[in-house]
């Protein structure tokens, strides 16, 4: 038996959500032959950090890479606006997907495999990445999958409601991203002043984002009132690319950049997609998330605090599961509001927004005393048929 991770991404943010069930697999004693592939070397990079001497001891580590002419098409203009490496390294590396018994993922193009490439007896397992409320998360895609790991009810309820996924290829695991020992944020000197600490954190969808329509607005406000701190982590994949091209609504934009005036402010922090973004860090330190569509919020909710929500497109988001993370605060239509809204978020965040957040919290996350990576590890073994009796220990060693 011989299972595969696979992180196949420009950024990072991908390898916390399925990287700690392979490393739970490995000190579960596991008969399978585990094999974590990457496409490039950030990722290698992310998974030996992460992995420690797990990898390249019972986790065999591949990276692997496009043929020269695949090459030479992903660098053509067509990769400044569409993931075209992300695509053609599946048809390049058909020998090693071929040879895998099962692979799992935390995202949905590698379906190819099965509905391109004709790789029908490989297992795909989908571990998602992100416990968010978008629609995109529950499109038909998801019951190509031949089993999917899910974070609790929330998202087992909409899989089988709304991509008709067969509730037997559905396994409740909790969230293993949780099971990561905490980072510190990169903050600069003096950012922990005692001043309230705003995170914010747009999404890239240019039909959802508030980032083109109302974020430098944001940023403006800020400038304006040092009372407060603000950390801007967007989204990373918000400018990864020159473009940001979406395929549930298809709409095209640019973030542009970023002003000098912004980077020198000394109440603002910014960090446009260093891995710090993606390690919670960010929505731990904060005091105030204030956001639209990201899934980050429900990581952040892992302890209520004050939530504010962005909606400059007048979206209809009442009794809408697709926004059900905006019940959890206040939503404003104009950046006009912010101040107002920001009070308001905090004032009424015992009273109104904190047993909400609790429950939509509950909802999403099925969390028990036993790590989620060991849960996910175990089930995974369950599906695939394979031994792997040391899975009662932690799944990671702190420190």
């Amino acid at each position: 038996m011989r299972i595969g991770f696979l992180f196949n991404h420009d950024q990072l943010h991908q390898v916390a959500h399925s990287l700690p069930i392979a490393l739970a697999l490995a000190r579960g004693r596991a008969s399978a032959e585990i094999v974590v592939i990457t496409t490039n070397p950030q990722l290698t990079a992310e998974v030996r950090r992460l992995g420690g001497g797990l990898i390249g001891g019972p986790i065999e580590l591949r990276e692997i890479a496009l043929t020269r002419a695949s090459s030479r098409l992903a660098k053509a203009a067509l990769e400044r606006v569409l993931p075209a490496t992300k695509l053609l390294v599946y048809r390049d590396n058909l020998a090693l997907f071929g040879g895998l018994d099962v692979l799992v993922v935390a995202e949905k193009t590698s379906l190819i495999l099965k509905t391109r490439y004709g790789l029908d007896g490989l297992r795909i397992v989908h571990t998602r990445h992100g416990a968010g409320d978008r629609a995109i998360g529950f499109d038909p895609a998801s019951a190509g999958f031949d089993h999917v790991l899910v974070s609790g009810r929330k998202i087992r309820d909409r899989l089988v409601a709304e991509a008709k996924v067969d509730p037997a290829k559905i396994t409740i695991v909790g969230y293993p991203k949780f099971d990561l020992p905490p980072e510190p944020a990169p903050l600069p000197p003096g950012f922990d002043d005692g001043r309230p600490v705003a995170l914010y954190n747009p999404h890239p969808s240019p039909h959802l984002s508030s980032w083109y329509v109302a974020g430098r607005r944001v940023l403006d406000w800020f400038v304006d009132h040092p009372e407060w701190r603000l950390i801007f982590a967007p989204h990373v994949m918000l400018f990864q690319r020159p473009y940001v091209l979406t395929i549930d609504k298809l709409r095209i934009d640019r973030a542009g950049h970023i002003d000098e005036r912004y980077r020198r402010a000394a109440n603002i922090h910014i960090d446009l997609g260093s891995r710090a973004s993606t390690t919670m860090a960010y929505t731990d330190r904060a005091d105030l998330y204030l956001g639209d569509a990201s899934s980050q919020v429900y990581e952040f909710l892992r302890r209520p605090r004050p939530c504010l929500f962005l909606n400059p497109h007048r979206l209809a988001w009442r009794d809408d599961p697709n926004f059900a993370h905006w019940t959890t605060g206040p939503v404003i239509d104009d950046v006009a509001g912010l101040g107002e809204g920001l009070e308001q978020a905090r004032a009424e965040h015992e009273t109104v927004y904190r047993p909400v957040q609790q429950a939509l919290f509950d909802y999403s996350f099925d969390l028990t005393a036993e790590p989620s990576s060991v849960r996910a590890a175990r089930a995974l073994a369950t599906f695939a048929g394979f031994a792997a009796p040391g899975l009662t220990a932690p799944a990671f060693a702190h420190g």
